[in-house]
Order: structure tokens, then sequence, then C-alpha cells
């Protein structure tokens, strides 16, 4: 009887159905948004998950886990099943907390299978329009003056556009200090309002549309050349030589998730990405499409990770 529970066991085993991109998903997929809903990885994930669901024929569930700067979110799916079933749409930050947070309780390069960098996006220096200005020397001049009475927003204090302006302060010999956010489209909110004056914040979301409307004011971006979706604009590099800082999105599944899974994901969203519909959306959210490989993804995270590590740790750029 025991031997033959023991086969019984083992053949059970080895019948069942491994995890192929046939079977893969057997149930709903939850994509874990370590920020609150209006930054660039909430409306890249709202966009692509509708899409993933057709193509895929189960549900793809946004969830907005915003808790601690996206890192209860980060440790959950790495507790998560490595089944491709719980996955993240996640941003730079992701490469930058190791750096800002003591212990902790994951491990972003070896808790972590990389799935797809989705887009770059440049990142643009906005200001209220109760400021004035309309160049960045007009910008620099004016918080020299002012900085005193003036906060800048950042959507968080481990995230890239609180970073990127502490390196544009520098470079521009300005202090104003910061009012940290639970992610980008809360912070972009208070801007508008007038409750923070200034954010070198991804070109995403709803900076567009508040820039057209009249809202806000694009003074400059931060890539190495001009964006093609505000081609007026200067880059900050034309006034402070070697400037240059970028933001990404990208969806990540725990370590050990099945390589058929990595795979099928991949590939979906690289079909998906290259349909116009899909180009459209997010070049109208001021954002480059990459669509890159797994492996891709992984290097650029290991060197944002290298990276940002150098320039915390030179910048002596800490928690506030």
């Amino acid at each position: 009887m025991f031997w033959r529970l023991t086969l019984g066991a083992l053949a059970a085993v080895l019948l069942a159905p491994p995890a192929t991109a046939q079977n893969y998903p057997a149930k709903p997929v939850h994509i874990f948004v370590p920020a609150s809903p209006g930054g660039a990885s909430d409306i890249a994930a709202r966009l692509v998950a509708p899409k993933l669901a057709e193509a895929l024929g189960q549900p793809f569930v946004v969830e907005n886990r915003v808790a601690s700067g996206g890192i209860v979110a980060t440790a959950q799916l790495a507790k998560s099943p490595a089944d491709g079933h719980t996955i993240m749409m996640t941003f730079d930050t992701f490469a930058s907390n190791p750096h800002m947070y003591k212990d902790l309780p994951y491990d972003v390069i070896k808790d972590f299978a990389p799935i797809m960098q989705l887009v770059r996006y440049p990142q643009i220096l906005v200001v209220h329009p109760s400021l004035k200005v309309k160049t960045v020397p007009e910008f620099v001049a004016y918080s020299k003056a002012n900085g005193f009475r003036m906060n800048f927003g950042s959507a968080g204090p481990a995230s890239s556009s609180r970073l990127a302006f502490e390196l544009f302060k520098e470079a521009a010999g300005i202090e104003i200090d910061p009012i940290h956010y639970k992610g980008g489209g809360p912070a972009i909110n208070d801007l508008v309002a007038g409750t923070v004056q200034v954010m070198l914040i991804q070109a995403g979301g709803s900076i567009g549309q508040n820039i057209k409307a009249g809202k806000l004011v694009g003074l400059a971006t931060s890539g190495r050349v001009r964006t093609p979706q505000y081609p007026d604009l200067p880059t900050i590099a034309e006034f402070y030589p070697g400037f240059e800082t970028t933001s990404w999105v990208g969806l990540v599944a725990p370590a050990g998730t099945p390589r058929p899974v990595i795979e099928k994901l991949s590939a979906t969203l690289s079909g998906l990405l290259a349909t116009q519909e899909m180009k459209d959306k997010l070049t109208l959210q001021g954002g480059d499409i990459v669509a890159s490989t797994p492996e891709q993804f992984g290097e650029l995270i290991k060197s944002e990770t290298v990276r940002w590590g150098e320039i915390i740790r030179e910048k002596n750029i800490r928690i506030d």
C-alpha cells in the first residue's frame, strides 16, 4: 500500500501540467502599482491591462498599493507565488529605494524576474503660472530671490522626481525644500493648485494636459536631446551641460516565475506595444516606447541601481 501511494503521488507530480505558454494564465492576474492613480506607471498599467485580458483570456486587475513609497507592494510581490498571476508595474524608484531605505525586505536583483521595460520618459521641469517665469534662467533667478518661499513637489522621498530635482538644484545653485507625496498624481494635483511651485517629473500622466490648458508652464526637459512631444522646450543640458535624467516604467514578476510565463507576457506586450493605438496613447503621455526583452530590462535595473547608488552617496541625499 505504501509503495502504491508513493508511486501514485510521484505520478501526480510528473503528470501535473507544467507552467507553459499554453496554460497561462489560469486565473485572474493582479498587477500591483506601487504608486497613486494618475502617475505614469498607473496609466501604463491601466492602458495595457484590458489589452492583456483580451489577448490572454483572463482579467488583469490593477491594484494601487502606495504604502511606504511602494516598499510594501514590492515586498508583497517578492513573497507572492511565482506563477505569473501576481506581477507589478514598477518604475525607477525600484532601483533607488535600496540606497534610500535601510534593511529593505527584498533584493531588487535577486527577488524579481524582469519581464519588460515598456516605456521611457524624459522628465520635464514645470512650474505654477503664478511664478510668471517662462525660461530656465528666469526660474533660477526667481528661485535665488524667493527660494525660501517655495517648495518643490516630489513623487516620494526616493523617487526620480526628487532625485532629479536635487541634481538640478546643485547644477543651478538654488535651494528649495521638498514636499513628498505618495506618487506623482497627488504631487501634480498640488502643483496645479499652487501648494508647491515646481516639479521635475515624468513627462507623462496629466502633465501634458495641464501644460496645454495653461495650468502649468513647461520650462525644459531632462533628456540628452529635445523630446518630440515638447519640441519647443529646450533641454536642461542646454543651460547646464551634462545634465541628463530619465524615468522608466516596467513590469516585473517574483523570482522563479517560469520562463515560459515570462516569455508569453513579454511577447504579448511586444505585440500590444507595436499597435498604432498603443503607440498613440503612450506617445500622447510623453513616453518613448522601449518594449525591451527581459534580459535588457534586467540589465537596466542593475545599471540604474548602481547609478543611483553612486549619486545618492556622492550627493549625500537622505530621506527627509
